[in-house]
């Protein structure tokens, strides 16, 4: 079985905001493009999944038009990037830098902004996720966050729990990159250059 998990495409924001949980937009003319690469890349089969914010649902429903063969996208809010609490909406660079160094020092469990996600319970629920579609025994194609194809790249590889900052994936996932996980086959990956 193998997984394709599409990023959404550069949101209609501010460079450098902080929009985790936020439900903001992506630009239309990238997400025509990442659409129409990754419906090209998907065999038939595979069920479509995406993260309930909308730079993601308008995506899929793209692809889902693209490719009326694959059925209709079902929404899943394991799927969403993690939420960072009164962090939302902020500049990263106006965040106090104790504020900062105080989540990496308890990174599995110290919640960002306040009240944000821990990252145990961001692994939790993306690890949930990933066990639901190993049992369902069908590719599926997930539309959804570089946050979340980090952390399922760590449950494909066997951890569930990242204890400690330097343990998080520092790859760089661009908007509209898709990734493959799983299966024989090496991992595969599209870049839009966006």
């Amino acid at each position: 079985m193998r997984l394709w998990m599409q990023r959404h495409a550069p949101v209609l924001c501010a460079p450098g905001l902080c929009y985790g949980a936020s439900d903001l937009p992506a630009d239309p003319a990238h997400t025509a493009e990442a659409a129409a690469r990754i419906a090209a890349a998907l065999p038939a089969g595979v069920a479509l999944w995406t993260s309930p914010r909308v730079r993601c649902t308008v995506l899929a429903e793209a692809v889902a038009r693209l490719r009326p063969d694959l059925g209709a996208v079902r929404t899943d809010v394991r799927l969403a990037e993690m939420d960072f609490g009164a962090w939302e909406g902020r500049p990263w660079s106006a965040i106090a830098r104790s504020e900062f160094d105080a989540w990496l020092a308890g990174f599995a469990d110290a919640r960002p902004g306040g009240h944000g996600e821990s990252t145990r319970a961001f692994m939790q629920r993306v690890a949930a996720a990933w066990d639901d579609w190993r049992s369902g025994g069908r590719d599926a194609a997930w539309f959804t966050h570089a946050g979340v194809m980090r952390a399922a790249g760590l449950v494909e590889r066997g951890r569930r729990t990242v204890r400690e900052a330097g343990d998080w994936p520092q790859d760089a996932i661009g908007h509209g990159e898709w990734r493959c996980l799983g299966g024989s086959r090496q991992p595969g990956a599209g870049v839009l250059g966006l």
